[in-house]
């Protein structure tokens, strides 16, 4: 399978896509100044307790206090809130864990307010972003993921991860592990150490152990609320968690991104850091890659599925879950051996498209998955384990029921991020309330052009919607052909997928805007 991930800049904002085989599966968006991310670290106050909830809510400077259940805070809690407590009283020196007095395990099931007080301080992290009204969630039990192996402070076991099976592969990472280790921190070995060499995990080790120490350090500062570790932006994170022999390219209209990314590249693979590409070419990024098309045409409610030749999804949001119908569209009939195979096969695909629309989407909670009607046993076993399989390449953590009497499979999923929800209808010219007359628009946009065409001595790139685009350039003298004979320069027009229909934008050379509007 071959990947490539398109990271576009705009706008102070970063739009990270991963292409698998040219398909869009993953879609996240990032501001440059996120307040929180998943996996960042903060010292925050804990402003109220909420017994009969057995939580309490934290401040960590957000409008909504972050949520805190007493099964989120680990069983070294204790052990966390002394170590805060020694580190800003300066009685711990440094970093360093060795000697460290560790404290008893707190009750698996006690009660927060024999372990947490109004206004007592505590290290958390970052467990889920604030989604709709709620705050962020979190936990007080730290890990520090690398691209191998995962830092967990005040624990001494070293786990490795079940996918690794090889029993010789198994113990020659627990003891090259084992030998390497800082005292006081426990180790999850991921997948992907799998046969990896002793300097890759000796220098992922060190990476994590100097996240550490910069935990350490502004623990020092004693600000609270603060952020004191911050997780990778996300294109380093997604290299992180999915980098593999599959890339082929990585490419991003940011120079800065790009230098970032090639650093990042050449401590975990230098053999391939020149996969990372800069794209500097007219058309925005995620038009060249059919990005915004495939946005289009892969969210809202009906969904095609492709190769099924007619049928489709549909995709509903409820109060209280999601709700996915598999319909055959026209050419499923009643009866006939041949019409089940077709069945399952029809099922197969669609169940191939909602592990890709669950992963676009990042949906979340408990989804119903109501599938073409089959009979046979058989059929639903092999649709069961295919939607596992295809099910298995997600990152987040999910589960699988078998399908239910009634032809039914239900799965949950998490969710750390506000799902993704884009725009597929554009507004109506007809609708309520007025807009300038579409050739009037047009007037005005020449009007806008002669006076930039004056103003700026390199090229004009002209940003529109497919219809305008079109519009502008059909026929052997077309509007743009005029306009290059009328003002003895080529004014370039691009189509914008994501355009509304009467939208446009103006830029130069130096990807700069000179003008834009917006019905």
């Amino acid at each position: 399978m071959k990947k490539e991930l398109i990271i576009s800049h705009e706008d102070e904002r970063s739009k990270i896509a991963l292409l698998e085989d040219g398909r869009l599966f993953e879609l996240h968006e990032q501001e440059d100044k996120s307040d929180f991310v998943v996996g960042d670290l903060f010292i925050g106050k804990v402003k109220k307790l909420a017994p009969n909830l057995n939580a309490a809510f934290v401040s960590i400077g957000y409008e909504k206090d972050a949520f805190l259940h007493y099964q989120d805070l680990g069983p070294q809690f204790l052990t966390y809130k002394k170590f805060l407590k020694d580190t800003v009283s300066k009685k711990q020196q440094n970093s360093s864990l060795k000697n460290f007095e560790v404290q008893p395990e707190i009750n698996k099931n006690g009660l927060i307010d024999k372990v947490l007080a109004k206004d007592d301080s505590v290290i958390l992290q970052i467990t889920k972003e604030p989604i709709s009204t709620k705050g962020p969630r979190i936990s007080t039990q730290i890990s520090l993921t690398g691209r191998f192996l995962v830092l967990i402070p005040f624990d001494k076991s070293v786990s490795i991860s079940k996918k690794i099976a090889n029993g010789e592969e198994r113990e020659r990472l627990r003891t090259l592990i084992e030998s390497i280790k800082p005292e006081g921190f426990g180790v999850i070995i991921r997948t992907v150490a799998e046969g990896k060499k002793v300097a890759e995990l000796h220098n992922d080790m060190n990476q994590l152990v100097q996240k550490w120490e910069t935990t350490f350090k502004n623990l020092q500062k004693n600000k609270v609320p603060s952020r004191v570790l911050s997780e990778e932006d996300k294109a380093s994170a997604i290299l992180r968690d999915n980098f593999n022999a599959d890339f082929v390219s990585i490419i991003c209209d940011d120079e800065q991104m790009v230098d970032d990314m090639k650093a990042y590249i050449e401590v975990i693979a230098p053999e391939r850091k020149n996969i990372v590409q800069f794209y500097d070419k007219p058309i925005p990024l995620m038009e060249y890659y059919n990005v915004e098309k495939q946005l289009k045409q892969s969210f809202g409610k009906h969904v095609n599925i492709p190769s099924s030749k007619g049928a489709y999804l549909v995709i509903e949001h409820t109060e209280a879950l999601h709700v996915v119908d598999v319909n055959s569209g026209n050419n499923i009939s009643s009866g006939g051996a041949g019409n089940k195979e077709h069945a399952l096969t029809v099922n197969k695909m669609a169940a191939t498209e909602i592990a890709r629309q669950l992963r676009l989407r990042d949906m979340g909670g408990i989804i119903v998955i109501d599938f073409i009607d089959m009979i046979n046993a058989d059929h639903r076993r092999d649709l069961y384990e295919h939607l596992k399989k295809e099910m298995s390449r997600d990152k987040a953590r999910h589960k699988i029921l078998p399908p239910s009497k009634f032809g039914l499979i239900q799965l949950t999923r998490q969710r750390t991020r506000p799902e993704n929800i884009i725009e597929t209808k554009e507004e109506n010219p007809n609708a309520d309330g007025e807009i300038l007359a579409p050739i009037v628009v047009v007037e005005r946009m020449e009007e806008v052009i002669r006076g930039l065409i004056q103003k700026e001595k390199g090229k004009i790139f002209l940003h529109v919607h497919p219809f305008v685009e079109a519009y502008l350039t059909k026929g052997l003298v077309s509007i743009q052909t005029k306009w290059y004979l009328k003002y003895k320069k080529w004014v370039t027009i691009i189509p914008r997928d994501s355009f509304k229909y009467l939208e446009y934008k103006i830029i130069n050379s130096q990807k700069e805007e000179l003008m834009s509007y917006s019905n």
